[in-house]
């Protein structure tokens, strides 16, 4: 929704939820207001949002989006997706994602006619390499981008708040693609380190398809456990690819995507080849 003071110069930060856990998406949440209430935000309450109970957080989010000088934005990264561009040929480091979440938020904000003026970053990395990252894509933004920036901030606390709450309604809300099988709901916190979190890994573990697709698989975690009782796969090289695709070779006659087929084929639209011409 468009507000007059969003055409005035604006203060806008930038923090993450859910960067460590093998569970569940990662969040990046924005929350952006006009310059001139800067000094107005030291007296909002808002911190660090892991530093807050669940109901101060779910408070304070509440009053952010009834504060009509106030606007946020999130963008949340499906696990599925994050492990995608981990484990891809070409591989994107969780930096490099978080990098271009943040840009993401940015370059929408601007698109709806905000004047974005300046903007604190929770930093991932390198704070002077990330500064100089954003600075080089948005020159007309002075960009301050810090370590502990959720607690020294409050636009960066606010943001902090908005990612928390969004991910944790995700997470609780979260549909599994897995319909066949019963799964669980009791996965802990979704961090590594989680004694039911790992117990919740191994019981749903599958010898063929791994983990359900709400895990991150490009996390080390899941790595030692798919190779222990896993069925181990054999992948030709890629020069065995290229020289197959020279032959220019083609399938036919392929089994229907029947609904009685694993859901790991079915939300890919993969088929098995019974034929080669």
């Amino acid at each position: 929704m468009w507000r007059e003071w969003m055409a005035t110069p604006c203060l806008m930060g930038i923090d993450e939820a859910g960067r460590g856990p093998v569970l569940g998406p990662m969040v990046y949440g924005c929350a952006y207001c006009p310059l001139i209430k800067k000094e107005e935000l030291g007296s909002m309450q808002f911190a660090d949002s892991k530093t807050l109970t669940e109901a101060k957080r779910q408070e304070l989010f509440e009053c952010i989006k009834a504060d009509s000088s106030m606007a946020w934005a999130v963008d949340v990264i499906d696990p599925k997706d994050l492990s995608a561009q981990m484990l891809q040929r070409e591989r994107r480091s969780l930096n490099v994602i978080s990098y271009e979440s943040a840009k993401g938020l940015i370059n929408c904000t601007l698109n709806l006619g905000v004047h974005l003026a300046e903007v604190f970053v929770d930093t991932v990395g390198d704070a002077e390499k990330y500064q100089a990252w954003l600075t080089e894509r948005f020159p007309q933004i002075k960009f301050t981008v810090s370590k502990k920036a959720d607690s020294l901030f409050p636009i960066v606390s606010a943001a902090s708040i908005v990612a928390k709450v969004t991910r944790d309604r995700s997470l609780r809300d979260w549909k599994l693609d897995e319909t066949l099988s019963t799964i669980s709901r009791d996965f802990g916190s979704g961090y590594p380190a989680d004694p039911e979190t790992k117990a919740w890994l191994l019981q749903h573990k599958d010898a063929v398809f791994g983990f359900p697709s709400l895990v991150r698989f490009s996390w080390a975690t899941c790595k030692p456990l798919i190779s222990a009782g896993g069925v181990e796969v054999y992948w030709e090289a890629d020069e065995a690819d290229e020289d197959s695709a020279k032959r220019k070779s083609h399938t036919v006659e392929v089994e229907s995507n029947a609904s009685a087929r694993h859901s790991y084929f079915r939300s890919r639209q993969l088929q098995q080849v019974t034929t080669r011409l």
